[in-house]
């Protein structure tokens, strides 16, 4: 059982630890004066070195960026281990046994003994593989790379080998290392015969598998001639060190980019991910022979910090019908993120490769670029699958889409989506903003999203903030960005109709409550007036007091700042003046959103096959233009 480690032995493993051959490891240090060493950091990017290390004192500091610690922390930072996983690896490094609090025990040290002697087996092979591909009989393996743009350096770069033709080379040269027959079963670079165990990899193209610290745990090998009845991609079998679940290709590489650009693309082979990092999208990274998991999120989310503060999870797949499977599998797990998650999928279909080799370094970076959200990918392939010039299969397309837009987590993106999903459906967007609404609650209460037709069956209750706990879509609201021109108009709208509620008498209160916020805390605030009802509108105190009593807790602050924060205004007359420039500017708005509703309706129709419909959607866009423009002049 593990346990936590006494306190002592992790000041001997810091005092008997060398940081600067540590730091060695990682970074390139040059005497910088009695003590001390200096080399460029490796936490951010420099050209002129500030990071500094005083071995007799323990410690690094940058004067650039200001990172600090000791050996521990350093461990901690670059390998992106916990603090107990870097004592565990600076004791074994030095030799040091730990002891653990409570009868807790560590690693077991003949268990550490077998595992360092097949990593040890793992790096013999590695360098045998890699010089191999220098020989005269891996020049077919040399063609293949320089065909898909690979040359020398990059392979060197990428560790690529190459595994002779025959049976025993690997087998030989690990024998004459000292490795038994028995260690070298539980590597997984062999198979077991008749006569005994003999290469797995032979007359291949041979790509390292590292893990996040750099230690090569297992092999890919691809497939480089006709008479190999083998796969095209052969991979190491599952071992105590190599297991497929858990290995991102190219995460050696990619972890220090991925962590300081809070990104992380996910490509399919090991020839993409070197074709990104080659074009200048060093955060590539490819799982092995296995669908992008749980246990591979869970290293992404050790990567990004994935806290809820931003970063972003990329995935490029094929635009076949695989590809497209694969992307929706992702999607399954994009709740475990709190990253953003996207798709690039390149329109011909090509992989990172194929597009470098055919456009450049420029086409794959524009790739990553034109990334767009997986929830709008999953949206548009499930409407895909319905006939939506049928009111059956729009309905359909409706119940089987609502649950995925239910799923974005970002509660300012939802009604958005739930927007966007009306107008690629041609349907009111009250009615699809329904059906979102019944398919949270499903999720919530863990019910099957089967049977989306409550959503027709729902009765016409406004939903009020009182539901939104209730669907668990509203975990925390962030404070509204201020540069932001959309959030600042709606906040200024929300002060009006606080402090000046009698502006929302009549139709102004339809207008006003039929008004959508893309900013969540204040869609929160919006959604806490209509649940208070225009019945109170006449006495402000009142007025205030209920919203404040409907919005969520975590808000009431807002609410509060928002009722008193001065109006830009000297008199009565300045005041009625911009309440109404204010209230004009939001009206316009919700135009301009319900006009762009209608246009996808209108795009989406056949106007030969549906004349009287597509006269009556032109009409209702000019007299929603009309509004417009009088919603203007009066401003």
């Amino acid at each position: 059982m593990a346990g936590l480690i006494k306190r002592e032995d992790i000041d001997e493993v810091r005092q008997r630890t060398d940081i600067k051959e540590v730091i060695d490891g990682y970074v390139t240090l040059k005497g910088a004066g009695l003590g001390s060493f200096k080399g460029l950091c490796p936490f951010h990017d420099e050209r002129s070195p500030s990071f500094t290390v005083r071995p007799q004192v323990g410690r690094y500091h940058c004067f650039g960026c200001g990172e600090d610690g000791d050996a521990i922390s350093f461990v901690q930072k670059l390998d992106h281990s916990s603090f107990h996983e870097a004592v565990e690896k600076l004791a074994a490094r030095i030799g040091f046994e730990l002891r653990y609090e409570d009868g807790g025990t560590g690693p077991n040290r003949e268990e550490v003994g077998k595992r360092q002697r097949l990593l040890d087996a793992h790096k013999v092979a590695d360098e045998f593989f890699r010089a191999q591909l220098l020989t005269p009989g891996a020049a077919e393996g040399r063609n293949f790379l320089h065909g898909r743009g690979f040359d020398r350096a990059a392979a060197e770069q990428f560790g690529v080998g190459y595994a002779p033709q025959g049976w025993d080379a690997l087998l030989k040269h690990l024998r004459g290392r000292g490795y038994t027959d028995a260690e070298l079963r539980l590597t997984g670079m062999f198979s077991e015969g008749n006569r005994g165990i003999y290469d797995r990899f032979r007359g291949r193209l041979i790509w390292p598998i590292r893990d996040i610290a750099g230690d090569t745990i297992g092999f890919g090998a691809r497939k480089l001639y006709e008479d190999d009845q083998g796969p095209k991609y052969l991979n190491t079998p599952e071992t105590t060190l190599y297991k497929k679940s858990q290995v991102l290709y190219g995460i050696d590489l990619a972890k220090r980019n991925i962590a300081k650009d809070r990104q992380l693309v996910v490509v399919e082979g090991y020839t993409d991910v070197m074709a990104c990092h080659l074009a200048g999208v060093p955060t590539a990274v490819a799982t092995c022979g296995t669908a992008f998991g749980a246990d591979h999120i869970k290293i992404a989310r050790r990567l990004l910090s994935d806290d809820g503060t931003g970063g972003e999870v990329i995935f490029t797949f094929d635009g076949d019908a695989a590809g497209q499977k694969a992307a929706l599998r992702a999607f399954e797990e994009d709740q475990r993120f709190t990253a953003q998650t996207y798709v690039a999928v390149e329109p011909t279909g090509a992989d990172p490769c194929e597009l470098r080799q055919a456009k450049g370094d420029a086409a794959v970076r524009d790739l990553i670029g034109t990334r767009r959200p997986l929830f709008e990918f999953a949206i548009r392939a499930s409407l895909k699958r319905h006939n939506l010039d049928t009111v059956e299969g729009r309905i359909a397309a409706l119940r089987e889409s609502a649950p995925v837009v239910a799923q974005i987590r970002d509660a300012g993106i939802r009604p958005a989506y739930a927007r966007e999903l009306a107008g690629w459906l041609g349907m009111p967007v009250e009615e699809v903003s329904r059906a979102v609404g019944v398919a949270a609650k499903r999720a919530a209460q863990g019910e099957s999203p089967a049977g989306q037709g409550g959503a027709q069956q729902r009765t016409g209750a406004t939903p009020g903030i009182a539901e939104l706990p209730a669907s668990g879509v509203v975990p925390s609201f962030n404070r509204p960005d201020p540069r932001d021109p959309v959030a600042s108009m709606e906040r200024q709208a929300l002060e009006v109709a606080l402090q000046e509620p009698a502006m929302l008498a009549g139709e102004t209160w339809d207008r006003f409550s039929a008004a959508g916020f893309r900013t969540p805390a204040y869609q929160a605030v919006h959604d806490a007036m209509r649940a208070s009802g225009p019945g109170l509108t006449v006495d402000p105190v009142r007025w205030v007091e209920q919203v404040m009593h409907e919005v969520p807790e975590p808000l009431r602050p807002l609410v509060s700042e928002l009722a008193v924060v001065p109006l830009p205004a000297s008199n009565a007359e300045g005041v009625l003046k911009y309440c109404r420039d204010i209230l004009a500017r939001l009206f316009e708005l919700q135009i301009t959103r319900v006009k762009a509703d209608k246009m996808g309706q209108l795009q989406r129709l056949d106007a030969s096959a549906h004349p009287e419909e597509f006269q009556r959607l032109n009409r209702e866009l000019m007299v929603l233009e009309m509004e417009r423009r009088s919603l203007r002049s009066d401003a």
